[in-house]
C-alpha cells in the first residue's frame, strides 16, 4: 500500500529553496519496514480513509526508499555553524518538497524503546535544517500535523508511567513545535499487552480510528 515516490528534485539547491511540482492535501512520512505488521494496517485504513474522502497523497516511506537518516560530519558543520546557504544533499530537498508541497502532515510509525525508529529521528536531524526549519525558515507551516503511532503496550500503562507524555511532548513540542497549526498525538496501542478476542476487538477499533482521521481531514478543511 505504502509506496515510494518518484521525486524529480534537483541533486543539490544552492538557494535551497523548496519549489514543488505541485501540491497534494497530505503527505505522509511512513517508518516501518514490515509490510505484514500492525504500522502498515494503520497506513493503509488511514490511505483508504483519504481516498474515500477524495484526499490528494504523496507518501515518504523511509525504509523502502533507503533514506538515510545519519546526520554525517557535513552535515552536523552546517547546523552547528548555521550556514543557511550550504547546499543540502538531494534526498534532504525532496524531502523538503513534499512538506512545503502539502497541507497536512502525517506521521506514521511504531512506538520502539518510547520513541520512533531510528530512520525517523535522524529524517527529523537531517531534514530540520538551519535555513529551513530554522534561522531562517523556509518551511510551510502545516495546517495540521497528525502522529499516528502503534504500540505494544496500551496507552493507559503509558499514561502511568509517563511515557506517554513524553513522546507526545517530543513529538508535538520539540520537533513539530510551531512548524504545524494545528497537533494531534494519537496511540494505538495494546498489540502485546492484550490478546485473544480482546485484541481483535481493539484492532478493529484502531483501524476504524485510522481510517476517520484519513476521511474526517476534509470535513476539518471545509470547516476553516
Amino acid at each position: 500500500m505504502a509506496q515510494t515516490l518518484d521525486s524529480h528534485w534537483p541533486e543539490s539547491s544552492s538557494s535551497n529553496l523548496q519549489t514543488p511540482d505541485s501540491t497534494v492535501d497530505v503527505h505522509i512520512v511512513y517508518a516501518h519496514p514490515g509490510k505484514h505488521s500492525l504500522t502498515h494496517e494503520v497506513l493503509a485504513s488511514f490511505l483508504r480513509g483519504l481516498g474515500d474522502a477524495g484526499r490528494t497523497h504523496s507518501i515518504s516511506d523511509l525504509y523502502a526508499m533507503g533514506f538515510n537518516p545519519v546526520l554525517g560530519l557535513a552535515d552536523y558543520e552546517r547546523e552547528h555553524n548555521y550556514r543557511a546557504d550550504d547546499c543540502l544533499p538531494a534526498d534532504v530537498v525532496a524531502e523538503q518538497g513534499k512538506l512545503n508541497a502539502a497541507d497536512v502532515w502525517a506521521f506514521i510509525y511504531p512506538v520502539w524503546w518510547t520513541d520512533c525508529p531510528a530512520i525517523l529521528k535522524g529524517w527529523f536531524d537531517r531534514v530540520w535544517t538551519v535555513g529551513f526549519a530554522y534561522k531562517p525558515r523556509a518551511v510551510v507551516p502545516a495546517r495540521k500535523a497528525l502522529v499516528i503511532c502503534t504500540a505494544g503496550h496500551t496507552e493507559a500503562h503509558l499514561r502511568e508511567t509517563g511515557c506517554y507524555q513524553a513522546m507526545e511532548t517530543t513529538m508535538l513540542t520539540d520537533r513539530l513545535y510551531d512548524r504545524a497549526k494545528e497537533k494531534e498525538f494519537i496511540l494505538l496501542g495494546g498489540s502485546e499487552a492484550l490478546q485473544g478476542s480482546e485484541w481483535e476487538q481493539q484492532k478493529s477499533l484502531h483501524m476504524t480510528t485510522a481510517y476517520r482521521l484519513g476521511r474526517d481531514l476534509a470535513s476539518e478543511s471545509a470547516a476553516k
